[in-house]
């Protein structure tokens, strides 16, 4: 009976590349507070770009995905290069290759385990090698030329590959967020886009399987990037070519369309190795031998040795992702909520002063863009000097401080781009916008222009302020808006996020905030708006 349990455990035993894809699957997505909240990550480490194909905007992501940095920085071609993007892509390709595909990729780890589902399974044939040369093209136009086209002739950031096909946005990003309670409004935002994308999704996970890694073989953009470096990169298999006799047993064994061990299709999962009778195939990282004949045919104490130094690895790695999930979910300040000062909410019961401030406008980075519409011409802002709508009126509010409706927010100031201060107890007695946006959001750049009509159609009765994050700024806002004509306040928040947290702003864009001439919130939601609503919010406000 021990002996049985003993097979039944050895059997069942995950092996160390489904190890590996497990550690890093966790480790991509380090933020479990995200999944809990609803709310993706946004501190420093977003910066940076994770090796495997990963989702910016999925709840629990601490870095961002490559495939998504490299259409952002061609749709900002027109203003900076993406030589960071550039060169991380070098660096992954030429170290790992396609080794990330096989060893790091959470969404490699998601077909994986779907094509364990028992089902007739489609083995490969000159079809799905031929199918396989699919994902250059997907790289050439909704990668590159796309976004670059876009970039250059409208001055917008579109990545296409994100926005109309990507299942990892769609299962990770919008799925991620849609099935948290906490985000029950973005159900409003959904439309023929999604609609195509979930379509588009079910068939790419029904067709993971009964065709193995159907979508890294066949569409992933950024396994064919890593698949330029195959000549190159220095972790991945090799054949002894001494020892091959050509008999073709590892190829055959190979789920994916490679031709030979090691080419632009093989992600080096190692399979091949116990396949080869020749004994000619090595897992290796430069001159190092990970996995291979030489380690099995080493001395007992070199074995014993090479044991030793893996455990040790093994347990390095399990440190580094314990302090990761701590610090991502506990210590990094960009987690930790903030209460607003004391004194904030003392600001807030006085009477306001004779002042008023130009309006700021923040964009949307809902699942959906808005049509762009011509900007209007451009005249002179407003000065804080203006004569506010109801000077007798008493419009203090004895609302709890908080950026829920029904709350008044926390007192801030920020300082405008044109040298002006919006200082939010000033604007007490005008209906206030306060609109969250990015110059790489295209339906924020979208609505822009609604924000900046109702502000024209209400000029001495409204204040608009439009707020960049600063954590993610990659472009200078001031030159995108120097030619656009905009009349209404623009701002970056500061490094400490005093607006970002006094409304409760996330990374998930684009988000505006209405208050009452009390200062009273009467909305705050992330999402694309219309005209109609903007008119409607402001009438609601207006009362």
């Amino acid at each position: 009976m021990d002996k049985m349990k003993t097979s039944w455990r050895q059997s069942h035993r995950p092996s160390t590349r489904r190890l590996v894809q497990l550690y890093s699957a966790l480790l991509h997505n380090a933020y479990l507070k995200g999944f809990i909240e609803g709310d993706i990550y946004h501190g420093n480490a977003k910066y940076a770009c994770a090796p495997g194909f990963n989702c910016y905007s999925c709840p629990g992501a601490v870095a961002s995905c490559p495939l998504g940095s490299i259409q952002n920085a061609l749709g900002s071609a027109g203003h900076r290069a993406g030589w960071y993007v550039l060169g991380i892509l070098l660096l992954f390709g030429v170290i790992l290759g396609r080794t990330i595909c096989g060893w790091l990729c959470p969404l490699g780890l998601i077909q994986e385990l779907l094509h364990k589902i028992p089902t007739l399974k489609l083995r490969k044939s000159r079809v799905t090698r031929a199918l396989s040369w699919l994902k250059y093209v997907i790289l050439a136009v909704f990668v590159i030329a796309v976004p670059l086209w876009y970039g250059l002739r409208y001055d917008l950031p579109l990545p296409a590959f994100c926005k109309y096909i990507c299942p990892a946005g769609t299962f990770e990003g919008a799925v991620g967020h849609l099935a948290n309670p906490a985000r029950a409004d973005y159900y409003s935002m959904l439309g023929i886009l999604f609609t195509r994308r979930w379509v588009i999704l079910m068939v790419i996970g029904l067709s993971c399987i009964f065709c193995y890694r159907s979508f890294c073989r066949f569409l992933c953009p950024l396994g064919a990037i890593y698949g330029l470096f195959s000549r190159f990169n220095v972790v991945g298999v090799q054949v002894d070519q001494s020892r091959c006799n050509h008999c073709g047993a590892c190829v055959r064994s190979c789920g994916m369309d490679v031709r030979h061990v090691g080419d632009h299709e093989c992600i080096h999962c190692a399979k091949c190795i116990d396949h080869c009778a020749k004994k000619a195939i090595s897992m290796k990282a430069g001159r190092i031998t990970l996995k291979g004949p030489d380690l099995e045919n080493s001395q007992p104490s070199a074995q014993k040795q090479s044991k030793k130094r893996g455990r040790i690895l093994w347990g390095v790695a399990l440190i580094f992702l314990c302090f990761c999930l701590v610090w991502f979910n506990f210590l990094d300040p960009a987690v930790r909520k903030e209460a607003p000062a004391p004194q904030a909410a003392a600001a807030v019961t006085e009477a306001p002063k004779a002042s008023e401030v130009p309006a700021l406008t923040e964009a949307p980075a809902a699942l959906e863009a808005p049509k762009e519409t011509a900007a209007p011409a451009a005249t002179e802002a407003p000065t804080p000097t203006d004569t506010p709508a109801a000077p007798a009126q008493d419009w203090t509010s004895s609302a709890p401080i908080g950026h829920e409706p029904g709350q008044q927010l926390a007192d801030f100031s920020l300082t405008c781009y044109g040298g002006s201060t919006f200082h939010l107890q000033d604007m007490r007695g005008k209906v206030t916008f306060i609109n969250l946006w990015a110059t790489w959001c295209t339906p924020c750049k979208g609505e822009l222009p609604y924000f900046n009509d109702l502000y024209l159609a209400h000029k001495e009765d409204i204040a608009i302020l439009v707020a960049h994050p600063s954590m993610v700024t990659q472009d200078t806002p001031e030159a995108y808006l120097a030619d656009k004509g905009y009349q209404m306040s623009f701002a970056t928040d500061v490094k400490e996020n005093t607006l970002w947290t006094a409304v409760g702003g996330s990374l998930t864009l684009p988000q505006t905030i209405v208050l009452n001439r009390r200062g009273e919130v009467i909305y705050n939601k992330t999402g694309s708006v219309t005209p109609e609503i903007l008119a409607a919010l402001y009438e609601q406000a207006a009362q």
